[in-house]
């Protein structure tokens, strides 16, 4: 006597042979009256009674005629007395879908009862795996990370410490002009920033980035350009000075974060001196 796992079994192999065969009465012999499937085409809340799971073959058997597989690739049954499910992969695809995409395969789960002593399939659960997102706009994003910056020059002539570290990871390196070698971490980074705005003292101060240049691929983006800083003492001429600036940002829960900032003078090597006087 065949156990509820090899009767499972047959009856989801035979539905897939029909399936493939286009026997629409065989495909439907073991579904209940009030089946529900959950298809990869629409609608989103589900196929349900057997009359609307029966509309839904004829496009299909017509697609399938191309030459398209439908075959069990595995198959695996759970069964208790009354109530059993089943999941299945199954290769599905014209020979040029599955010449594109070898590994794509059609995911399959079953729920099934026992009705009249008999397994009948109370539930259908098709789909693909989605196929990873398509590449962003590169120029949105170029629209975005200027945005960002724009915010910083405006956050910087405010003086608002917190908005400039707004857009900061938490693990951030940053290659300051001022020793040490390198400052890890946002807290370490807010203290330099909070320093420099410090030391304009009552004055007005500005930076920007008039020659910026940006470079986005996917998640990872790149700027560069000379920096250009003014402070405006009280009562004084302002004064002015250029430094070389790269940053590097990382897209996380959404949005753009500063991973990596490099600033630099340039050297006067017969002195060993930081330029700060030097003009583009």
């Amino acid at each position: 006597m065949t156990t509820n796992e090899e009767q499972i079994r047959e009856l989801i192999e035979r539905w897939a042979r029909a399936v493939h065969q286009g026997d629409l009465a065989s495909v439907l012999a073991d579904h209940a009256e009030d089946i529900v499937m959950f298809d990869v085409p629409p609608p989103q809340q589900g196929v349900r009674g057997i009359d609307a799971y029966r509309q839904t073959w004829p496009p299909f058997f017509r697609w399938q005629a191309q030459g398209a597989s439908f075959e069990i690739e595995s198959l695996d049954v759970t069964a208790g007395d009354d109530v059993a499910f089943a999941y299945a992969l199954l290769r599905c695809g014209t020979p040029d879908d599955l010449a594109e995409a070898p590994d794509r395969r059609l995911r399959l789960t079953l729920g099934l009862r026992r009705h009249d002593d008999r397994w009948v399939v109370t539930h259908e659960h098709h789909s693909f795996a989605l196929d990873p997102a398509p590449d962003r706009d590169s120029a949105s994003d170029e629209r975005e990370l200027h945005a960002l910056h724009e915010r910083w020059f405006a956050a910087t002539a405010a003086k608002d410490l917190d908005a400039l570290m707004e857009p900061i990871a938490t693990d951030v390196v940053s290659y300051e002009h001022e020793a040490p070698l390198r400052y890890v971490g946002e807290p370490a980074v807010r203290e330099v920033c909070r320093a420099g705005l410090d030391a304009s003292g009552d004055g007005a101060v500005s930076w920007e980035v008039p020659d910026q240049t940006l470079v986005v691929d996917g998640d990872l983006a790149v700027s560069w350009g000379l920096n250009r800083v003014r402070v405006t003492p009280p009562g004084a001429a302002t004064v002015e000075s250029w430094s070389r600036g790269t940053r590097v940002f990382a897209r996380r829960d959404g949005g753009w974060r500063l991973v990596h900032q490099h600033l630099s003078y340039p050297f006067d090597p017969t002195t060993g001196a930081a330029r700060t006087d030097l003009l583009p």
